[in-house]
């Protein structure tokens, strides 16, 4: 074997330009002709002065002859070895393996090895998914080339079985995934820039794709749109992000309020699918965002009039005015203070074990508006457990501010003394309202001598565990209101596994596309993650996404090299068989349990 450089003029300008082939010669009867092996291509990098010595490495992969003298090929170039070895392998299984008849051969069993291991049931199950939504066909629709298409497939999945950033997805395309194999794509030639400008393309064909992606799921699963959910969250940079518009200083729900924030907002419905996805500023009020997406929400609905769900801190009056101007149904978190709950009235809607939800029906009949009065005897516990911890901590630091005015160095101060039980007050606000809180004064040196408190019985405005739901959604019943409800906690779910399983935190770009464009691919893994675990539920399996990764790991494609009895190698790739714990999720999804082709060769 040696490498050739070959002149070819281009057919667009006539300039000229070199291509690289591995190339052997062969005898043809009295005469000697060269026959390609591998096209190496164009961008081929490797020095002059390694081409021999690489070209004997790739030999001596290729024929497992390991024990010769050893060749003189800069470390430097050991992948590309590898790599164009397994393509020469692969290259001559395609022309041999034909047959599936029994094949019975005489082998060397000592001198079996096994190479190139390389995941496979993960991206064997996320490829079947994307498949089952036509994002191939999509893709291909709106001009996506090979190239593009495949680097596209590379990081939706790669972000679904190894998130990270596009750096890490390509060193995973080239070093440890199977994906390219059941593709029938090579990454190894990939550049990393190729990701950058998916992720480009991608976010141009956004709303293209949204409404393909839902509209696909929709035809699959017949779920009806009766139900809209909307809610935010942030995710946090890495660096100063100047170059992004959305990038602002907030509060992060990740206790990272020190880094530069951005908001992704989601509207998805009852089935949990994600109909709209968008990007705010990292400070947008919550409020103001639902105004913005309305518009694009309406464009999707047709005849049909859903009812949309949100929480306290977007269900403002004036967006509940603005639901009813465009005729909404709406269900949200009432921001009163004053709950009303009387359990004689009341229906009980859950039980399950100490769990008791019951709620309370009352019609408004000024506004036939419903208000439903929800008592949790969770909550109520969970409420009571943080009026308790608060008081507490207020009591801990009266006791502290107490002991310092008999210690050298502390506040003594009457007035001082009083400003820091404001204080206290201030920042204990749910607790201090229980306590009367009284401070001794010497008249003569004006410093405070004694802080005396008690708590005190108050007349509650609500009783704990005790929430309100308002909505003009008059044709429900209670249990219907309050398990409609209770889907927020799905889209609180969805923010999770997004910033946990999909790699949606931190962000490590700093212009607003390449942020944006990060984003979106989460959501469009995120797309494909619960086509998978909805289908998944309805068999009785109900892991999440990171469960179900750890279900699939260890299934993966090797290659087993074997010498024959006539000297020459057999080389066969195929995925390793299956575990019970796959087999359950492959049998589930009605997908095979054998990812990718079984290829022979014999060198």
């Amino acid at each position: 074997m040696y490498i050739r450089r070959t002149t070819i003029k281009s057919r667009r300008n006539g300039e000229p330009y070199y291509t690289y082939r591995l190339v052997e010669s062969i005898r043809v009867g009295k005469g000697v002709r060269q026959r390609t092996l591998l096209n190496l291509g164009r961008h081929f990098e490797v020095p002059r002065e390694q081409w021999q010595p690489l070209a004997q490495r790739i030999e001596q992969l290729v024929s497992a002859q390991e024990d010769l003298l050893p060749i003189q090929l800069n470390s430097k170039w050991e992948g590309s070895a590898q790599s164009y070895a397994a393509m020469l392998i692969q290259a001559q299984a395609q022309e041999d393996n034909k047959p599936v008849a029994p094949d019975y051969q005489m082998i060397d069993a000592n001198t079996l090895e096994m190479i190139r291991p390389r995941s496979v049931a993960v991206e064997h199950v996320a490829l079947s998914a994307l498949r089952q939504v036509a994002l191939e066909q999509k893709l291909t629709e709106l001009g996506f080339t090979r190239p593009q298409l495949s680097a596209a497939i590379g990081t939706i999945i790669g972000r679904m079985v190894a998130p990270g950033s596009e750096l890490a997805t390509h060193a995973w395309l080239q070093e440890q995934t199977g994906l390219g194999e059941l593709i029938d794509y090579n990454f190894d030639n990939t550049k990393l820039t190729r990701l950058y400008r998916v992720s480009d393309q991608l976010l141009q064909h956004k709303e293209a794709l949204e409404a393909h992606l839902y509209n696909r799921e929709r035809s699959l699963f017949e779920f009806d749109e009766t139900i809209t959910l909307y809610d935010l969250s942030n995710t946090y940079f890495e660096g100063t992000a100047q170059g992004n518009s959305n990038a602002a200083l907030g509060r992060s729900k990740e206790k990272r309020s020190d880094c530069p924030l951005v908001t992704l907002a989601l509207v998805l419905d009852g089935s949990g699918f994600i109909k709209k996805s968008e990007v705010f500023a990292g400070n947008a009020s919550e409020p103001k965002t639902l105004a913005q997406m309305l518009p694009k929400l309406a464009s999707d609905l047709g005849t049909q009039t859903p009812t949309v769900v949100l929480d306290a801190g977007i269900a403002t009056e004036e967006n509940i005015a603005g639901l009813k101007d465009k005729h909404y149904r709406y269900l949200v978190v009432s921001r009163k203070r004053h709950r009303e709950f009387d359990e004689k009235e009341a229906v009980l809607v859950k039980a399950d074990g100490d769990l008791r939800v019951r709620v309370q029906r009352i019609v408004d009949p000024e506004t036939d508006e419903v208000k439903l009065y929800c008592h949790s005897t969770q909550r109520e516990k969970k409420d009571r457990g943080i009026q308790e911890l608060f008081a507490k901590r207020f009591e801990a630091a009266l006791e502290k501010l107490a002991e310092g005015l008999s210690k050298k160095g502390c506040v003594k101060n009457y007035e001082k003394v009083v400003e820091r039980i404001g204080r206290l007050k201030e920042k204990y606000a749910r607790a201090a309202r229980y306590y009367e809180i009284r401070v001794q004064q010497d008249k003569k040196t004006g410093k405070a001598t004694a802080i005396h408190w008690s708590r005190k019985t108050i007349i509650e405005d609500t009783q704990p565990g005790v929430y309100c739901l308002r909505t003009n959604q008059d044709q429900w019943d209670e249990a219907t209101l309050w398990h409609t409800y209770t889907m927020l906690t799905d889209l609180e779910a969805v923010f999770r596994s997004l910033k946990s399983e999909l790699g949606l935190r931190p962000v490590f770009h700093q212009n607003t596309g390449r942020v944006t464009g990060h984003l979106f691919i989460s959501v469009l893994a995120y797309h494909l993650v619960h086509m998978i675990r909805f289908q998944l539920k309805a068999c009785g399996i109900h892991f999440n996404w990171e469960s179900l990764r750890r279900q699939l790991q260890g299934q993966n494609r090797v290659t087993a090299q074997i010498k024959r009895a006539d000297g020459r190698m057999l080389h066969i790739r195929k995925s390793t068989r299956a575990e019970p714990r796959q087999q359950a999720i492959y049998d589930a999804l009605g997908i095979s349990d054998k990812p990718g082709r079984t290829e022979k060769t014999i060198v």
